[in-house]
């Protein structure tokens, strides 16, 4: 990934994927954009996965979706329980950037769907490999 245009169009495929209303176009849009053993890792857990870990003594865990199936399930749940009821819909924050070659910043926000405002958003950084395809993901969520 070495150039604007390039990083756009990843950005705005990227987004569209949590968007999808079809189950057949988002995965295949997923195998399109992930590599097959491509995985996600929601780097900051939600506050109640932490307190109970916390309960039990262990450190917080990676939360990690790993594979086509997985991150398909992933992107599905997303979908279903923020953009499907008509109340969200995500969209890309400012333009994205590459970090580095091959590594890619998307700032993102979801979105109240009647009057565009955001109630929350995030950072994912993005490591492609050689076929320019995700490889993996580290999501950040910003506290809202």
């Amino acid at each position: 990934m070495s150039n604007e245009l390039d990083v756009k169009v990843l950005a705005d495929r990227y987004v569209a994927q949590w968007n999808e209303p079809d189950a057949a176009a988002r995965s295949a849009l997923i195998r399109e954009l992930w590599a097959h053993d491509g995985f996600q890792v929601l780097v900051d857990p939600p506050q109640e996965i932490r307190e109970a870990a916390e309960r039990l003594a262990f450190p917080v865990p990676p939360l990690e979706v790993r594979g086509f199936d997985a991150l398909d399930a992933r992107v599905a749940r997303a979908y279903e329980m923020f953009v499907a009821p008509g109340e969200y819909v995500f969209q890309a924050r400012g333009d994205a950037f590459l970090l580095m070659p091959n590594v890619v910043g998307v700032r993102w926000s979801m979105v109240s769907a009647r009057g565009a405002e955001a109630v929350g958003g995030g950072l994912d950084v993005l490591a492609l490999d050689g076929d320019g395809r995700i490889r993996s993901d580290h999501q950040f969520i910003e506290a809202s």
